[in-house]
């Protein structure tokens, strides 16, 4: 178990903001898990589970225990007549394991390519993006109870994976309540690869491509490579420009309040769900509300794209704050609609 004191956090936040960790402690596996919770002085301690640091706004110094996921490991667990088994350890990079599994042969994970965080963190969000999301190629994950060092499994019905969210972003509201926001670390997570492979195209930006190129049948690489195009061009690289990706989330509304709006605003971007409501684009109406380019003190919209909050050098997370409420206030006041930050703020 490696134990630092006083441990900066910038390097381990995508926003860049500075803050430090009264305790951090580097998980590679279970038993590190294990030692921290008999150690007398660590094993009380509240603890704060950090991946990839890429969906958190840090607005102060942490004072519990931070557990930095670091678990690795890629293999292909199984080869079947109906899907390839791949399993991830939690703490590799996302994209990383997504470039491995194409360059494997195996297609399923293209359309994920360039989500910021770690493997492990990306359960947690449901992430998501061109039509495609990660309980679509989810099989199961192994995770650790962090009160009483149980290791434990679950499947995607487990998970109750929903829009940008899971089983670990919720409390239980009682002891019968299956809910494990701050009690369980994810240490392995595998994903199912479809046979045969099918591209998923349905998205607006890759049909462009597709008319662009004249590839009217991509495979899995070519469809990777147009997802990191795509993002390259429309989102800031957190290496370069501190963000955290996409803040807000698609509201949805119902058919009858979509079309209230498109009264008001025939030109607002949205999509009809399987469910028969209809999603609308955050961005869309945050640039509609005039924020892009806007600042509150080093916090920033993103010139190219609405959705995306900037660190723009030294920004605090109060900072940050403070402009996420603003813009929801903005955009409740012109459309009736409360935009749901994705982040978590710590």
């Amino acid at each position: 178990m490696f134990v630092e004191s006083n441990a900066p956090l910038q390097p381990h936040n995508t926003f860049g903001i500075v803050a430090r960790a009264r305790t951090l402690v580097r998980v590679r596996g279970p038993e590190d898990v294990h030692a921290v919770l008999a150690h007398p002085e660590l094993g009380p301690e509240p603890k704060f589970v950090l991946g990839g640091g890429s969906n958190i706004v840090l607005t102060g110094d942490v004072k519990p225990v931070v557990l930095k996921v670091e678990v690795p490991g890629r293999r292909v667990l199984e080869e079947g007549p109906k899907a390839t088994i791949v399993e991830f350890g939690a703490g590799e990079n996302w994209h990383e394991a997504v470039a491995w599994t194409i360059e494997q042969g195996l297609g399923g994970l293209e359309n994920l390519a360039l989500i910021p965080g770690t493997v492990g963190a990306s359960p947690v969000q449901n992430i998501g993006a061109y039509g495609l999301e990660l309980q679509d190629r989810f099989e199961s994950l192994d995770a650790i109870d962090l009160m009483t060092g149980r290791e434990f499994s679950l499947d995607a019905a487990q998970c109750a994976f929903g829009y940008r969210d899971s089983v670990f972003k919720h409390s239980p509201a009682r002891d019968s309540d299956f809910g494990l926001a701050g009690r369980a670390l994810i240490l392995r997570v595998r994903m199912r690869l479809p046979k045969p492979w099918k591209p998923v195209l349905g998205y607006l930006d890759l049909q462009r491509k597709m008319t662009e190129t004249g590839v009217t049948h991509p495979d899995a690489r070519q469809i990777f490579d147009w997802v990191c195009a795509i993002r390259t061009a429309k989102l800031p690289d957190p290496r370069v420009i501190g963000n955290a990706g996409s803040f807000f989330k698609n509201p949805t509304v119902t058919p009858e309040q979509c079309q209230d709006i498109i009264a008001r605003e025939p030109n607002i971007v949205h999509y009809p769900m399987p469910d028969g409501t209809m999603k609308l684009a955050a961005g869309w109406l945050i640039d509609a509300c005039g924020w892009k380019g806007k600042s509150v003190g080093q916090a920033g919209v993103y010139e190219k794209q609405a959705l995306v909050l900037v660190n723009r050098g030294g920004a605090t997370g109060g900072e940050v704050v403070t402009l996420a409420r603003a813009i929801q206030t903005s955009v409740y006041e012109r459309f009736g609609i409360r935009l749901e930050p994705e982040p978590v703020v710590v």
